[in-house]
């Protein structure tokens, strides 16, 4: 019979209609409803498990020695370095003599009033307010952050539109201090219903960088000018929201400040992922939470203010990661204030961190004049400078990274293949624990369940379960060729669908045809074929999963690579499968699975890459190409520090020697020809130049859109996994 599949609500009827009898080997499954629903409300309910658990597993990456504060400054260097790099504080800062510009703006005759611009790393500058005493005599240097949604004005009390007790800048003028009161970008939303925030922090992540570490080096910069300028050894940082936490980080890895204050934030971190995006930080709860912070502080001292923050709701569907802001209760911020004490362990940790107000942070004393009405500056074009140095900071950063990336593969060996499989599998480690993320899990029995979904005359369609970890599974559908005798050991290609995508959309053609039903075309060619279900679907549900991982240093496929490692496990174990021929075959989504999942399961022997393979941190990473997902509601797709790792040319060569094939229509909206052909150049040298497997490596290109075109790719698998072509 002409095969021909009606996929609308498939998944319902078909399984209203399903025949009943598992595949040999395995057990009925039994369950009912939307299995691709189930499996990513599993997979939330395990993320938020591993989050629950993170407190007692961060234990083991502290060695606090506190038999004296040196001691104890030398055992957290490490936790200290690590956090300097999640944050994405990495760039080489300027150190500097003089201000690039300090522009007299008024005096109230004790305390004179300046706009600075001063140097901080690369062609980035920082800029904001300078409070200085007119006698000389400041009882200390403060460096005041402001939220991001104020201006350094409006803590002086200029623009009406903070209460008395609330301008910061002015009260501590007023008791004698020297402050400088930086600029930081704003929450307002201006680039395709993004936040200037959530702008600059999507290239930036992808990059290795982060606005919270940008900004901490702009704060850090202006302290050591303070430190020069005027030989003092009080240096003082403070902050309420956005500018709270910025003060809480940048005193964690700056020992040079004295004293730290910050209001309206601190509390349990295990909500991190409910935050906006420019909030997640990779890896932040394996390590740290506010508590294991605030101990790389002590024994300075900080004071943390228990009011609350900013309150603010991005919603869904604006373009931006969907998010809130919400103050934590006072008995929480008491709780993780406690355990910061307790974690610290020094003698006298409760007097160094406690719970205060700014008073306990900054004594009143002489009182000095409010700072008088003044010319104010333009806030708007110094904000606007402001975002526009930190996005062609960007830009420039993303421009070096093929540089950079090089660098770090200087130790691949390409002189011989010997030389090369052993020189990659360090590049595949990392890959595994520092790109993708792995559980120190171990798999389970898969105990598979199976039921069959479809029958035609040439194939069988099996929906199958299998365990994966306590609480995880995985689930697709087996297509098994009738013909298959009883001795025979044939190939199997995993067939990935892609975004919103599900197994049954690659098995039938009708409102689908960018998946050509090639799970069925190849099994009616001869081929095992086995589709998964993959987690990158339900918008929202699976987005908000990545974040949930992220603050574990882990992302989607930290969970997708073990479901391939039980479902390649058990194919392998079939009776009628050659497990050293098993093939993955992935398109756009499934495209991404194709340069992320082979290289860290043995078990594929080749990979095809369909409809997603271009230059892969350009398209993430460059605020000029209308190509780019900077601008786009795929808000979960950046993968930290890729700029400085591993674009897919790199990934391509964790895949090498096995065969590798991209799939390129030439109006397919991905990327440019010229793009996807740079990217590919680089693998095609490593291949056939360097590793003399020409056979090997291969990219069709053919005219027409985002699809399947199972020409040359199916003959790709004929040929490398040894089945003849009908």
């Amino acid at each position: 019979m002409k095969w021909r599949f009606l996929v609308v609500s498939c998944w319902s009827v078909c399984l209203a209609q399903a025949i009943e009898g598992p595949f040999h080997g395995t057990a009925l499954l039994d369950w009912e409803g939307d299995i691709a629903s189930r499996l990513v409300t599993a997979a939330d309910a395990f993320l938020l498990q591993e989050i629950e658990g993170s407190f007692q597993k961060r234990a083991g990456y502290w060695h606090r020695d506190v038999s004296s504060e040196e001691s104890y400054e030398e055992s957290i260097a490490p936790n200290r370095q690590e956090f300097r790099r999640i944050i994405g504080a990495v760039d080489q800062r300027h150190p500097f003599d003089r201000l690039r510009e300090q522009r007299f703006l008024g005096t109230s005759g004790q305390c004179d009033v300046y706009a600075i611009t001063w140097p901080a790393f690369a062609d980035v500058h920082g800029e904001g307010l300078l409070l200085e005493p007119t006698d000389g005599e400041a009882r200390g240097n403060i460096v005041l952050i402001p939220d991001a949604d104020q201006s350094p004005e409006s803590l002086v009390g200029w623009l009406g539109e903070l209460p008395s007790e609330r301008q910061q800048g002015r009260i501590l003028a007023e008791r004698g201090y020297r402050v400088v009161i930086p600029t930081i970008i704003n929450r307002e939303v201006t680039y395709r219903k993004l936040s200037n925030r959530e702008y600059l922090y999507r290239p930036a992540f992808e990059l290795g960088r982060h606005l919270i570490g940008y900004e901490v080096l702009k704060i850090e910069a202006i302290l050591h000018w303070l430190a020069h300028t005027y030989e003092s050894d009080d240096l003082r940082v403070a902050g309420w929201g956005e500018g709270g936490l910025l003060a809480l980080y940048t005193a964690a890895v700056n020992p040079e400040f004295t004293h730290a204050f910050v209001s309206g934030y601190f509390g349990p971190r295990q909500s991190v992922w409910e935050e906006p995006a420019y909030r997640n930080i990779f890896g932040l709860l394996l390590q740290f939470g506010d508590a294991e912070i605030a101990s790389l502080i002590a024994p300075r001292s900080l004071v943390i203010e228990a009011i609350p923050g900013p309150e603010l709701v991005v919603p869904s569907g604006t373009g931006g990661k969907p998010g809130r802001l919400a103050s934590a209760s006072l008995e929480e911020i008491q709780v993780e204030h406690a355990r910061a004490v307790q974690l610290t362990g020094l003698s006298g940790a409760e007097k160094s961190l406690k719970l205060g107000n700014l008073d306990d942070f900054a004594p009143a004393g002489k009182q000095r004049l409010a700072v008088p009405d003044i010319s104010l500056p333009d806030v708007e074009a110094r904000h606007a400078r402001q975002l526009k140095e930190l996005d062609r900071h960007n830009q420039q950063v993303l421009a070096e990274s093929p540089y950079t990336r090089a660098t770090f593969m200087k130790d691949l060996k390409t002189d011989s293949l010997a030389n090369f499989e052993e020189s990659v599998e360090p590049y595949r480690q990392y890959f595994a624990d520092e790109v993708v993320g792995t559980f120190d899990r171990a798999l389970v029995e898969p105990r598979p369940r199976s039921r069959v979904f479809l029958e035609t005359d040439e194939v069988t369609i099996y929906e199958v379960v299998h365990d994966v970890y306590d609480g995880l599974f995985a689930y697709g559908l087996l297509c098994w060729p009738k013909d298959i005798e009883k001795a025979e050991r044939r190939p199997v290609v995993v067939c990935q669908h892609g975004l919103e995508g599900r197994p049954q959309m690659v098995i039938g053609e009708d409102g689908f045809h960018y998946y050509q039903a090639f799970a069925v075309e190849l099994a009616k060619r001869g081929f095992i074929t086995f589709s998964p279900q993959h987690l990158y679907i339900f918008q929202d549900r699976f987005r908000t999963l990545q974040f949930k991982a992220n603050a574990l240093k882990k992302t989607l496929f930290s969970l997708m690579v073990p479901q391939h490692e039980q479902l390649t496990r058990w194919l392998g174990s079939l009776p009628n499968v050659d497990s050293k021929r098993i093939g993955f075959y992935g398109l756009s989504y499934g495209g991404k699975s194709a340069m992320r999942i082979p290289p860290l399961v043995p078990a594929y022997c080749l990979s095809i890459c369909s409809a997603d393979f271009n230059d892969w941190v350009w398209k993430n990473a460059s605020t000029r190409s209308p190509y780019s997902y900077v601008f786009t509601g795929e808000y979960e797709i950046f993968e930290f520090d890729l700029g400085s790792t591993f674009n897919y040319a790199e990934m391509a060569a964790l895949i090498a020697p096995r065969p590798f094939m991209v799939e390129r229509g030439h109006f397919d909206g991905v990327a440019p020809d010229e793009r996807v052909a740079l990217e590919f150049a680089k693998v095609r040298h490593l291949y056939a130049a360097k590793l003399k497997l020409p056979d090997n490596i291969a990219i069709e290109w053919f005219d027409g859109p985002h699809r399947i075109n199972g020409d040359q790719t199916f003959r790709f698998l004929h040929k490398h996994l040894l089945w003849p072509e009908p």
